[in-house]
């Protein structure tokens, strides 16, 4: 992956792509535009295939347990590898990975079908962590290099609308074109989408890639700076708190409203759309906001919403009510992840590399769905499912309020010039 133009013999970026303008939209800047294009058709593309994975896994005879290694696998080399891939991309380069992860994920789509075992589809899985790692992460850090001074909310909120759309709108063209074509042209539909973002990326992104020379450390030793610097464990924190509902808000939907009367997939689909396109639509002006106000006293408004959602989700007992709390609950979401990801720029810029920041960022997200899933799972069967949003809500409530403390107890972070243009060489 490492590109003919290394870093020890740099040169220097046409400096207007990187020069923040103030006249002008960020969402205009035409990398980032590239970046949040290719991002939201990679996620479209793995979107698609929620619906549908699980049941080819039951057909080539998956048990539960199955099921979960299948997600664990990619889980794993995902979460894994993204500190790995944000700390190289500082120092070579982020064309090359972005380019790589969706070329990966473009394979998958072509391999899924063939798979005859359900051992075939966990080190497919495996495989896919590996492309996912290089992705999101290496997209944040684009949005995070780029975003000018005073404007890190909206700049993380446009990537998050990709994100979100890409994977809320997924699944309603998997259960469509799975009905028409078959389960296999699903995964097909997903590595033609892939090889698009392939492609979108090699002939409209510049072969100029965003370096910070300022951050050059390895990762272990910028590791230990982050746990050593409390603003940063706060950071880091808030997110691993703030994504433990993730697994008990979508595993565990169906099986409270399968008792329903009239009940039907497509009702318990509204229900996690509803709460993905309200996330999606507020992302930009809660970023606006964040940009403005105090990020802290947001963060806690919005953990505030997400954990009062997740408290009172298992009391609601119609599909009105459920829809309700299921924007609510997107709303808090919305508050915060604006907020999260501009503290996480303003770490990248200032301490330790936009990259590097990105992946560790993003371990934490990974790291926080897997124990949610744990925590919420045992709670179920030990307590019942009143009890596991239950605990649920409240681990959420105190680790947030927890991690702001030490937010607003660390260093505040300088909000001065933008990355140097010159400072940003070809990778």
């Amino acid at each position: 992956m490492k590109h003919a133009n290394h870093p020890s013999s740099p040169q220097t970026c046409a400096p207007h792509l990187f020069q923040v303008n103030r006249t002008r939209p960020s969402m205009l800047n035409p990398i980032l535009l590239t970046v949040t294009l290719s991002v939201f058709t990679a996620l479209l593309g793995v979107g698609i295939i929620i619906p549908v994975l699980p049941i080819l896994a039951t057909k080539l005879g998956a048990t539960g347990f199955t099921l979960g290694l299948i997600t664990a696998a990619f889980s794993l080399s995902r979460g894994l590898l993204q500190p790995v891939v944000g700390n190289v991309s500082d120092r070579w380069g982020r064309k090359g990975f972005l380019m790589t992860g969706l070329f990966i994920y473009g394979i998958v789509g072509l391999l899924i079908p063939q798979a005859a075992s359900t051992h075939h589809l966990i080190l497919i899985r495996l495989f896919q962590g590996i492309g996912a790692a290089m992705i999101v992460p290496v997209a944040m850090a684009y949005a995070s290099f780029l975003a000018p001074p005073g404007h890190e909310g909206r700049s993380m909120g446009i990537i998050n609308i990709a994100i979100f759309c890409g994977i809320g709108c997924g699944p309603i063209f998997g259960g469509f074109f799975s009905d028409i074509w078959g389960l296999a042209s699903v995964f097909y539909l997903m590595a033609f989408l892939c090889f698009s973002a392939f492609v979108l990326v090699t002939s409209n992104l510049r072969s100029c890639c965003p370096i910070d020379h300022r951050q050059h450390t390895g990762l272990w030793s910028s590791i230990r700076a982050m746990l050593r610097r409390r603003r940063t464990v706060g950071i880091l924190t808030a997110r691993f708190a703030t994504v433990l509902m993730m697994v008990p808000t979508m595993a565990f939907l169906p099986l409270m409203m399968a008792d329903w009367p009239g009940n039907s997939g497509l009702q318990t689909g509204l229900v996690i759309a509803g709460r993905t396109l309200m996330n999606a639509l507020l992302q930009y002006p809660m970023g606006k906001l964040a940009d403005r106000h105090d990020k802290v006293a947001l963060l806690l408004i919005g953990c505030a919403c997400m954990s009062l959602a997740v408290f009172f989700i298992p009391f609601m007992h119609s599909f009105a009510a459920m829809v309700g709390m299921y924007l609510f609950l997107g709303l808090g979401e919305a508050v915060l992840w604006p907020v999260l990801g501009a503290f996480a720029v303003e770490e990248g810029r200032t301490h330790f590399g936009h990259g590097t920041m990105m992946g560790v960022f993003n371990l934490a997200m990974s790291a926080g769905v897997f124990t949610g899933a744990l925590v919420a799972g045992a709670g179920l069967d030990v307590l019942g499912m009143r009890a596991a949003f239950m605990v649920t809500a409240a681990t959420i409530l105190v680790l947030t309020f927890s991690a702001a403390a030490l937010i607003r107890s660390g260093t505040d972070v300088s909000t001065g010039a933008a990355t140097d243009p010159a400072n940003a060489t070809c990778g």
